[in-house]
């Protein structure tokens, strides 16, 4: 045991305060100069997580209180990141589960406790946001309770502390109604009730590799607790593969201790320390290194497996290299089997086709940060609608089915029900709340893709959906995700005004004037489910006479576009999304009109 170290995780329903609570630890710790001015969400380092304020990669920090070392892990809040949280929670000791006042435990929070009650970890509630209006940090409290109970928590888990407060205003209490002052009771709740971390500092040296990190300078970096003895610079270790055993020699050039937002080197790390050592030019979570050379594999935790698998392919379209530099089979591959070594929840297929891989995911979110995430490398690609992964079990067919909860003002309740039974959706709950209704209902995976874009129409942007994969059952049949057609490119070139006024008299309109199409490109939606052929870029005849239209463009709707998240749920079976750094396109995967018209009368 070492008695000057904590390590926990921060886990938490998305939105629901985590790294705010983060921030103000680390500025109770002194990690920051009193007049230091510091981003909001410090711990949000990636470009996409400030952009779509949430956390993405799970990142260590440590904070120094009275002569304790608290090492923190922040994890996501989306269910598509859990190979994240899995991973985190192998590394500390006890977690901080954080509740928001107001909207109580939702389907992440179920999902976090569970992962984290698993693996007997010590619990301490934080009931956060309680300066929320309508907040009921008591009645919220009750529902943790009601969930530890439903999870089959311990004894001991289940008489877990609480602390109320709130993250973003730097206070919290033991007790509701006393004195707002600082986060002290957090911390002293962490140091009485986290247990230090188990560990055998007079054995040799060994540790699980439980995160990759890089740097440019020092190449890959091995993050991870070490469990027994100290690693020090210039140490020869052992790599031990998970996959096949195999032993490989190498030698600790760096150790990298983690403090405030940043790392710092030392010449060496303690046992029950989460550190990162380099030196390593191939080592892959999940590996164990050990200064003994007849030391073992240290078991490594089965991620959940991934339930969605989708294609990404070459650009093959007419406008291919005009905007990306990295547009080549063997570029795209090596990309794809580079995030293999630090993502632990994907998985990546070859196919029998050239420049076409399987790539299979928790969901359509963890899909589209990596898509985004090449996009802005400079990778060009296409990438298909999400199927599910199915399963044959005894014979029958099974897929994937999952809870879904969404809350949606009172009076939008019948047109989500009614998407719901479209869907194949199964009503298990409805709750009045205050001023909003929750509805719990069983769905497939295959039911639920693209219900998110139905749900913020539906609701004009105030629903909220969040869903947890539940089991494999037997196939649902057929699920009508999609009810509209598409409005299709017949001639490529630059869109027109004039042109486009006339199509949206067909439809709903994805793109707008003096932008580039070709020949099976989607430029619009047909209400009717049925795809219409178009053309986007008619110019007007000259004539000496001057027409009544020609003010036409004061009649054109500007054009609706679509996210990279919501594209890929939008399209259909038959269509792609086109990705390049500075444009997203839907086409047709096959783009010229007769040979589409021809693959569909032979049923291809």
């Amino acid at each position: 045991m070492n008695q000057s170290i904590r390590n926990i995780a921060i886990i938490a329903h998305v939105d629901h305060g985590k790294t705010t609570l983060v921030d103000k630890l680390l500025k109770e710790g002194g990690v920051f100069r009193a007049n230091q001015r510091v981003e909001e969400r410090a711990m949000d380092s990636m470009d996409l997580e400030k952009e779509k304020g949430i956390t993405i990669k799970a990142k260590n920090t440590s904070v120094h209180w009275k002569d304790k070392i608290v090492n923190i892990v922040d994890t996501p809040g989306h269910a598509d990141f859990g190979g994240e949280v899995e991973r985190a929670l192998r590394m500390v000791d006890g977690v901080l589960l954080v509740i928001d006042a107001y909207d109580g435990p939702q389907a992440q929070t179920r999902f976090v406790l569970r992962k984290a009650l698993a693996h007997g970890l010590k619990v301490v509630i934080v009931i956060n946001k309680i300066d929320r209006e309508n907040a009921e940090p008591a009645k919220m409290y009750d529902k943790v309770l009601e969930l530890l109970m439903e999870l089959n928590a311990t004894e001991e888990q289940f008489d877990a502390p609480v602390v109320y407060g709130s993250g973003r205003d730097g206070y919290m209490m033991f007790h509701l109604g006393e004195e707002k002052k600082d986060m002290a009771p957090l911390f002293e709740t962490i140091l009485d009730h986290i247990p230090p971390p188990f560990a055998k500092p007079n054995e040799a040296f060994h540790m699980l590799v439980s995160n990759i990190d890089w740097s440019d300078y020092v190449g890959r970096i091995a993050v991870g607790k070490i469990l027994g003895g100290v690693a020090t610079i210039g140490q020869n270790v052992f790599i031990v593969r998970h996959e096949d055993g195999k032993r490989i020699r190498a030698k600790i050039t760096k150790v990298f201790e983690f403090t405030g937002l940043g790392t710092r080197e030392t010449e060496s790390a303690v046992a029950g320390n989460i550190v990162g050592l380099s030196g390593f030019e191939d080592i892959d979570i999940g590996d164990t290194l050990t200064a003994d050379e007849a030391g073992h594999a240290l078991p490594f935790t089965q991620i959940d497996p991934p339930t969605l698998e989708m294609q990404f392919c070459v650009n093959d379209g007419p406008l291919v290299g005009q905007e990306g530099k990295l547009v080549t089979s063997r570029q795209l591959r090596e990309r794809l089997m580079r995030e293999l070594k630090t993502n632990v929840s994907i998985k990546i297929e070859d196919t029998d086709k050239a420049g076409i891989f399987n790539v299979k995911a928790r969901g359509a979110m963890q899909v589209a940060v990596l898509v985004e995430t090449m996009r802005r490398e400079g990778f060009e690609l296409l990438v298909s609608r999400p199927t599910v992964i199915e399963r044959i079990v005894d014979g029958h067919r099974h897929e994937p089915f999952e809870t879904v909860w969404i809350e949606v003002p009172d009076e939008c309740v019948g047109s989500i029900m009614q998407n719901l039974a479209n869907r194949k959706g199964l009503l298990t709950n409805m709750e009045k709340l205050p001023h909003t209704t929750m509805i719990e209902a069983t769905i497939t995976t295959r039911g639920l893709i693209g219900m998110e874009i139905d749900v913020v129409n539906a609701t004009s942007g105030r629903g909220v959906l969040s869903h947890l994969f539940k089991e494999y059952g037997p196939y649902a049949g057929e699920v009508l995700t999609r009810i509209t057609g598409t409005l299709i490119a017949t001639e490529a070139g630059e869109t027109t005004t004039y042109a486009l006024v006339m199509v949206q008299e067909r439809g709903k309109l994805f793109i707008g004037p003096g932008e580039q199409v070709y020949e099976g490109m989607i430029v619009g939606e047909n209400p009717r489910n049925e795809d219409i052929a178009c053309n986007a870029v008619r110019e007007k005849a000259l004539t000496n006479f001057r027409s009544q239209g020609s003010g036409v463009a004061t009649g054109l709707t500007p054009a609706s576009k679509l996210s990279l998240e919501r594209a890929i749920e939008y399209i259909a079976t038959d269509e792609l999304v086109e990705v390049t750094p500075k444009s997203l396109r839907l086409r047709k995967r096959i783009l010229n009109n007769a040979a589409r018209q021809k693959a569909a009368k032979s049923g291809k």
